[in-house]
Order: structure tokens, then sequence, then C-alpha cells
């Protein structure tokens, strides 16, 4: 099977083309580092012949412009009529867990548009929420640090280790596409601070970690279960505390 990976050179795009070739599969990682943009819809007609799936883990850029809503609305309506011209029939997509429930955040409201041009998109589709990754705690950790503190929200939190999102999304690009969202989420449930400090303890970070009720998620009021799945969900592997061993392993 032919499937093109946008965002292929990324932390989940990389692992999830090693992934599909090992399978046997041919599976091309595309970027703007390979040619391929779909901001701009450079190389795509080109990238997506003979293609039967696209998985789409793209991020938008960290620098603006453009917002990350005018990224993902452009993006992915450029990638979508791109598929509906090469015929390709199965869209996958990667989201967050809760995405619907965190309107007040600016990310989560373009990870909205982005889900909804999808769903009008007459290309078959299956839009993955996955819950955080393990390899952000240090990222949330900077991005709520004050002085020598930590200030975080109180909401659970099921994060999952890369690795295991990478394999969900291979098995879901071969399979059928269920024209809705699949939830997918880490073994163990955690409040975020104890996600964070359990984090910042292995690496030996002094930092002290307070929960704080008040405290938004990335500019959004969580509430205890926004961020966990809703129902029935598909389960990583791997725990986060054996990850933490892996992760000082290799250093």
């Amino acid at each position: 099977m032919k499937i093109v990976v946008i965002g292929g050179s990324g932390r989940i795009g990389s692992r999830l083309v090693a992934d599909l070739k090992e399978r046997g599969h041919d599976a091309v990682a595309a970027s703007p580092r390979s040619g391929v943009n779909t901001f701009t819809g450079e190389g795509l007609d080109e990238a997506l012949q003979g293609v039967e799936v696209v998985v789409d883990v793209s991020n938008a850029p960290r620098v603006e412009p453009p917002t990350p809503r005018e990224f993902f609305e452009t993006a992915t309506l450029t990638l979508l009529a791109a598929e509906a011209r090469a015929g390709v029939g199965h869209h996958v997509a990667l989201s967050i867990v809760g995405v619907h429930q965190l309107p007040d955040s600016p990310y989560f409201r373009a990870k909205i548009a982005q889900e909804n041009l999808i769903k009008e998109s007459p290309v078959p589709y299956t839009i993955v929420q996955a819950t955080q990754f393990f390899e952000f705690f240090e990222g949330i950790a900077a991005a709520t640090t004050e002085g020598d503190t930590v200030r975080l929200a109180t909401n659970l939190v099921q994060p999952i280790a890369a690795d295991d999102v990478a394999r969900i999304l291979a098995d879901i690009a071969v399979a059928a596409p269920v024209n809705g969202a699949v939830e997918i989420a880490g073994p163990e449930a955690f409040p975020l601070p104890e996600f964070i400090r359990t984090g910042l303890s292995a690496t030996n970070d002094p930092r002290r970690v307070i929960a704080d009720p008040d405290a938004t998620y990335f500019g959004g009021m969580a509430s205890e279960r926004t961020l966990v799945p809703d129902g029935e969900a598909i389960i990583g592997e791997t725990r986060f505390e054996d990850w933490l061993k892996s992760a000082a392993v290799q250093g």
C-alpha cells in the first residue's frame, strides 16, 4: 500500500514512516523539507500520485504568521482538495483528546477547525484523537514555570508514548476509514501535577510542582476528565515509569 505521511520528518511522522516500511508498505515522508508544502500546495499533486492513504501528523509552525488556525484551515483545505483530485481513499489526521471541550484555547480552536473541515470533505477519513505524549512533559513544565515553581491545573491526563502513537496510527492507516473519531491513550491516568512531578523527579529536576485548581491548560480551563478518553479508547502498551527508565538509558 502506498501511504504518504504529511509531517513525516517530525516526532510522530518519522516513527510512523519507519513502522509502515517495516510492515512492507511504500511509506513516503512528505514535508516542506522534502518539497511538499500543504500550506502553499507546493509539490502536493506530484506527491499524491498513486497514493491510497494520507496520514496528516503535521503541526503549525512555531513562528507566526500564520496563526495555528490559519495554518490548519489553509493546509487542510489544500491537502483535502489534492487528495480528492488524486483519488485518495483514506485521510487519517492526528488530533487531541478533549479538543472540543477546550474552545478557549487558541490551539485547540485551530484543531477543532481542522476536524470540521475533514468531516465536511468527500474524502473518507479517520480522525485519531490522542492524549498528551510522554515526550512533552518537559515542555509542559517549561510553559508553566514561575521561578523555581511549576504551577499546574489539577485535571487528569492519560499520556501516551510517541512510539505507541505511531504504531496505532499505522494500524489505523491500513484499515478501512471509520468516517469518525477514534481516541487513543496511554495505559495509566494521573493528575497532571503528578505526571509532571514524576517526570521531573526522574530527570533530577529540582523545580517544585504545585497543583492550582485555577490554572489553565494552554489557555483553556479543563475539567477533571477533559483530557482523558470519554469512552472506549485504543490503549498504548508503554507505562510512563518504564518509558522514563528507557529514556534515561537512551541518554
